[in-house]
């Protein structure tokens, strides 16, 4: 039985959590995961508030305080109760800490939520699957340096925090399966 056959099985609502490393692959898998299952898919980055500048603390410290966990909470309680999530995204474009227009996400048997620290302990009682998507630290690398052309300190401070969740808060053996890339 695939992995998609398992989760297909499972009671609903299902709600998963695709979590991993920046350049491991999650955001790609998960699209496809969603188009598989028919799932409604929530992009973990916009939930960003870790601010635009460097930042001067250790790497918990910046793991803890990167993702607005409380908003995804919100909405993840407000589509498992059948109603539609509202929520504003951080406007990536912009870069300067301001939100996009309010995003709204229609109640769905399938909910998916993507990005580094979305099987967190805080979301755990709200999660039914978490999935860890790995890969080689050589093909990690390649795909950042594709996708931002250059790696500089401001995000070489959040793969510190990165780093630290995965050693610390989540590590492998917390996640229900494991994809490799």
């Amino acid at each position: 039985m695939t992995l998609v056959d398992r989760l297909r099985a499972r009671p609903r609502p299902l709600r998963i959590a695709v979590d991993g490393r920046s350049g491991s692959g999650k955001s790609t898998f998960a699209k496809l995961l969603a188009k598989d299952l028919g799932a409604t898919l929530i992009e973990g980055d916009d939930f960003y508030i870790g601010g635009t500048a460097l930042r001067d603390e250790p790497p918990e410290a910046l793991a803890a305080s990167c993702i607005d966990w409380r908003r995804q909470r919100d909405v993840l309680d407000t589509l498992t109760a059948g109603r539609t999530g509202r929520f504003r995204p951080f406007d990536w474009a912009a870069f300067d800490g301001s939100s996009g227009p309010e995003t709204l996400v229609p109640p769905a048997e399938i909910i998916i939520l993507e990005g580094v620290y979305s099987a967190r302990h805080e979301l755990a009682d709200l999660i039914d699957a978490a999935l860890l998507v790995t890969t080689a630290p050589a093909t990690r690398e390649a795909r950042l340096l594709a996708r931002e052309g250059e790696i500089t300190a401001w995000e070489r401070q959040w793969h510190r925090a990165e780093e630290w969740y995965f050693a610390h808060a989540a590590p492998p053996e917390r996640f229900d399966h494991i994809i490799e890339t």
